[in-house]
């Protein structure tokens, strides 16, 4: 992504190595860009209660000559959908101030693993999904309900899908593994024992192995193919929320992949089971 596109992405990821006084200008764009945008120099330093001089500086640092360049900076990451930074819940937030919080940050998180995806990638999942004799989903903890609403989705495919997070029916399925067995395992950190080493024996008897997991991370690495997915948060310390969304939108591509690559022809498989929904549902109240 673009360095000037990325602004208050660098801002909220350097906050630790500013000084104090660049800190709480930093802490005044990020509470509030837009607003951000309409300070002059004197308005924002006054906001953050520091001097001009440090307004300066802490622009300097961020390659800007002076605030009115960083201001161009900051209303280009505005436009790009950037503007909805990532911010910690706080104890005092009220229900308004954390529901903005969580939208923003799902938000923010999307167009960062938009930007990062590799449409290659994508078309190379695609591939393996469409070759594959049968898939079977693999997640733990919060990736199981992710790859239960895959197997939702995948199974209208008309191929055999199954959904998985128990590790000794994760372990006994790899080890029955077989050439055109797709596995697809989903790892918000790829650094899950038990499903590394799920991927590595369905992988000796010849399956192929998608990684939906972050770049480099042990998964990845055992994968015949890993998409690999940002860190927008540490779930080792905070309950995962945007990590799950990701998961689901790129499986959700991958969807549409698959529908798109099996062409018209495969259209009336897919409205014969939209269709045998209808019984089930009450029918829509015209107002």
């Amino acid at each position: 992504m673009d360095r000037m596109k990325n602004l208050l992405e660098q801002i909220k990821n350097r906050l630790d190595e500013l000084n104090k006084a660049e800190r709480k200008v930093a802490e005044v764009i990020l509470r509030d860009p837009q607003e951000a945008t309409r300070y002059s120099i004197a308005a924002l330093a006054q906001a953050a209660k520091v001097s001009e001089p440090t307004v300066n500086r802490f622009c300097r640092s961020f390659g800007a000559a002076g605030y009115p360049a960083l201001k161009i900076q900051l209303a280009q990451s505005l436009a790009s959908g950037a503007a909805y930074v990532s911010r910690a819940v706080e104890a005092d937030d009220g229900p308004e101030a954390y529901t903005r919080k969580i939208f923003g940050s799902a938000i923010a998180s999307l167009d960062s693993a938009c930007q990062a995806i590799d449409p290659q990638a994508i078309s190379h999942a695609v591939d393996l999904m469409i070759q594959a004799r049968q898939i079977h989903f693999f997640g733990l903890g919060a990736s199981a309900s992710v790859a239960l609403d895959a197997q939702h989705k995948f199974f209208r495919f008309n191929l055999p899908v199954t959904a998985h997070s128990d590790v000794l029916m994760q372990r006994m399925l790899a080890s029955v593994a077989h050439t055109g067995d797709l596995f697809v395992i989903i790892s918000y950190t790829g650094r899950t024992r038990e499903l590394v080493e799920a991927a590595t024996i369905a992988r000796d008897n010849g399956a192929s192995v998608l990684g939906l997991t972050a770049a480099d991370s042990p998964l990845a690495k055992v994968s015949t193919l890993s998409l690999d997915i940002p860190l927008p948060e540490d779930t080792d310390i905070y309950m995962p929320m945007t990590s799950r969304i990701i998961q689901l939108t790129v499986l959700d591509a991958l969807a549409a992949g698959v529908t798109l690559k099996r062409g018209v022809d495969f259209q009336p498989h897919l409205r014969k089971i939209k269709e045998s929904l209808m019984a089930t549902r009450y029918p829509s109240e015209e107002h």
